[in-house]
């Protein structure tokens, strides 16, 4: 057996232990005495029987995923311990106040008549006792003042409390993976000035975030200029479909025009996917091959690709969305979708061992590596049915990437949202072709919106009038009878739903060659 396919194994083992340590209750103690006959029969069967010692081994990989969930999934705060052990007087709990310190560690999300931020807490005060800490915190404020990342806060009210959950939604779990363990609603928060005595904050600063702070802070002061800049040129609400689809940005968005977008199955485009990095690549790619070799115009392409997800913020779901779009820029510059099975899968367990939580907490890293599964493995089976369908302005491969990548994540969404469109695929179909030119000339509009306003307004007039015709599109086909149907699944209905999936792509690979002839 070559060494690429046991490597495969491994990866696949481990990432099969994370899923099962996800919902099996594994104690460390039957985890490592799972471990030990697995080690005994790979030592005793060293070169003797290969397929003993990769079974063994692949055991211990799997074993190896299971403690690595366990490890980050039990893992407590201070903040949570704080919140639980409050003493009562009377049956009653007393009502003891705390100061956190530290710094908003992401960006500010701005919704309706409130502000949600991630705090760092690099100091708690209670009852004139401090304690250093590194924990994250959900914090909820008001409107105004209006803060910003990287920005010196102390907080003072009630200690924070662990999130609950709701409608069936493991919200605790869903904050968890984010290393977020409490969160607060409306406390007082006080802006700490540089030089104040009382705390200074570099001074409770590893040099990584004393580097990396100041850094973040000015790229989503240009985030925010250039999404003013599109505000300014653009009206609404195309503006905010735009700021959509090239930031993800989908707090100003109408709640009407969002449930256009999921009743047609399009959501997926105003968030940073797989997809969109794909798009931003193939634009890339497109500019750099005018001037140069394939080879060189990738890896320019690769490097553009960090420069976006920087500019977006550089959040873990953007991280990793731009690592699948990498792989799928990889897989079709390479020209053979097949050698790139390592690379996924390496690529999947790497994100998984650095955050196993994201494996069954994380919706949108389901739906991404799903979609580019779709869409290097079953894309190149259905293609050639698609001979008919022109392939000018990219109509073939827009049908075939979108067919893939719709069929792949078809059971997840059910299961998630309970819902399943009947007109996402026509939808996509017509609309996919124009998110391309829709998402460069919203990039053009915000840059030259940032230099002239003048020039902004006028370039932002056909960015304005091609996501008119798409805005459209969505409006008309959510108004079609029955567009979205309710429909459910379970655990077990999804694991059966893949299973035909993976039945119908190996009968296609049979067929292939005979078809190609």
């Amino acid at each position: 057996m070559h060494k690429s396919h046991v490597f495969f194994y491994f990866l696949i083992a481990f990432v099969a232990g994370v899923f099962a340590g996800s919902y099996l209750d594994v104690s460390y103690e039957l985890a490592l005495w799972l471990m030990l006959p697995a080690s005994i029969a790979v030592l005793i069967f060293w070169r003797r029987s290969w397929v003993v010692v990769l079974s063994g081994l692949c055991l211990i990989f799997f074993v190896g995923g299971v403690l690595r969930f366990n490890t980050v999934y039990s893992k407590d705060s201070i903040l949570t311990k704080f919140s639980e052990d409050v003493p009562l007087v009377q049956g009653k709990p007393i009502n003891i106040k705390v100061f956190l310190r530290g710094y908003i560690d992401g960006e500010v999300s701005i919704k309706e008549n409130r502000q949600i931020f991630t705090f760092r807490v690099k100091q708690i005060e209670t009852d004139g006792q401090l304690t250093d800490s590194n924990e994250r915190v959900l914090i909820t404020a008001d409107i105004y003042p209006v803060y910003n990342f990287g920005q010196a806060l102390e907080i003072f009210g009630s200690p924070p409390q662990v999130p609950e959950n709701f409608d069936g939604f493991d919200y605790k779990s869903y904050l968890k993976k984010d290393r977020i363990f409490t969160v607060m609603r409306y406390p007082k928060i006080e802006i700490v000035e540089k030089g104040v005595a009382r705390f200074d904050l570099s001074g409770h600063q590893s040099l990584w975030e004393k580097f990396i702070t100041p850094v973040f802070g000015q790229i989503f002061k240009f985030k925010k200029s250039f999404e003013d800049s599109i505000a300014r040129s653009v009206s609404e609400p195309n503006a905010s479909y735009i700021s959509g689809i090239l930031l993800g940005s989908r707090s100003q968005i109408p709640e009407d025009l969002k449930n256009d977008f999921a009743i047609t199955g399009t959501t997926h485009i105003l968030a940073i996917s797989g997809y969109n990095i794909t798009i931003v690549g193939a634009i890339v790619a497109g500019f750099f091959m005018l001037f140069m070799r394939r080879q060189k115009a990738f890896w320019l392409t690769v490097l553009g690709i960090i420069v976006f997800t920087i500019l977006t913020g550089a959040q873990a779901s953007v991280v990793r969305a731009s690592i699948m779009g990498v792989l799928i820029l990889l897989a079709q510059s390479a020209g053979r979708f097949y050698s790139i099975r390592n690379s996924i899968a390496f690529a999947g367990a790497l994100m998984v061992f650095a955050n196993p939580l994201v494996l069954r907490f994380d919706v949108g890293f389901q739906l991404s590596f799903m979609a580019t599964l779709g869409l290097i493995y079953l894309a190149p089976l259905i293609e050639p049915y698609f001979k008919k369908i022109p392939a000018k302005y990219a109509l073939r491969e827009t049908a075939v990437m979108t067919i893939s990548a719709q069929l792949m994540v078809l059971p997840l969404l059910i299961f998630y949202f309970k819902n399943i469109s009947l007109v996402s695929l026509p939808a996509n179909i017509l609309i996919l072709p124009m998110v391309p030119f829709n998402m460069l000339l919203g990039f053009i509009t915000g840059l030259a919106g940032i230099a002239t306003p003048f020039l902004g307004v006028f370039i932002g007039n056909f960015a304005w009038a091609l996501s008119s015709v798409v805005l459209g599109i969505i409006k008309l086909f959510a108004r079609v009878p029955f567009a979205s149907i309710p429909a459910s699944l379970n655990w077990a209905g999804v694991t059966v739903g893949y299973a035909l999936i993976l039945w119908w792509m190996i009968k296609l690979k049979k067929q292939k060659a005979p078809l190609a002839d």
